[in-house]
């Protein structure tokens, strides 16, 4: 079983809330500023999404030395989840499957589920969860804090 309740703050959150003194984690590691290199592992096409994201995530503080593999991942499984759709869009979500009998002869086909789509709702789960972790959807990056940012305030901000 999983982790109940809400997420937890920040360190930095529950400092500027006044949070109580034994209720602050003063012993948060913190990753050293180093360059994040993508790992050798991953395929071209899930170099190409690394490379899409990683910059803006490095200098946001959003992906650090600590991250590789977190995100790694996450640009493996978008790459899997773009090569299953490929195929589903190609082959259809319905597809024809061969019926044999007990001897090996083929006596016809039954219609079925495309065997691409366990491996699209495998990768769009994966998508889903790790990109949760690095704020890459709307509602998950509501919930991160980057402090030192100005913002753009009302009109400026729907403007830009």
């Amino acid at each position: 079983m999983g982790r109940r309740g809400p997420a937890p703050k920040p360190t930095a959150l529950r400092v500027l809330h006044g949070d109580r003194k034994d209720r602050i984690n003063t012993d948060e590691p913190h990753p050293d500023a180093s360059d994040v290199e993508p790992p050798e592992w991953l395929s071209e096409a899930a170099l190409e999404v690394w490379h899409t994201l990683a910059g803006q995530l490095t200098v946001k503080g959003v992906l650090t030395a600590w991250d590789v593999e977190a995100y790694a991942n996450w640009c493996d499984a978008v790459a899997r989840r773009r090569e299953a759709a490929e195929h589903v869009a190609a082959e259809g979500a319905v597809v024809e499957h061969p019926v044999y009998n007990k001897n090996g002869d083929l006596t016809g086909h039954r219609l079925g589920k495309n065997a691409w789509l366990l491996a699209l709702d495998a990768a769009d789960a994966q998508v889903q969860r790790y990109g949760a972790r690095f704020g890459l959807t709307p509602s998950d990056r509501a919930q991160l804090k980057i402090g030192g940012e100005e913002r753009p305030g009302g009109a400026e901000r729907l403007l830009s």
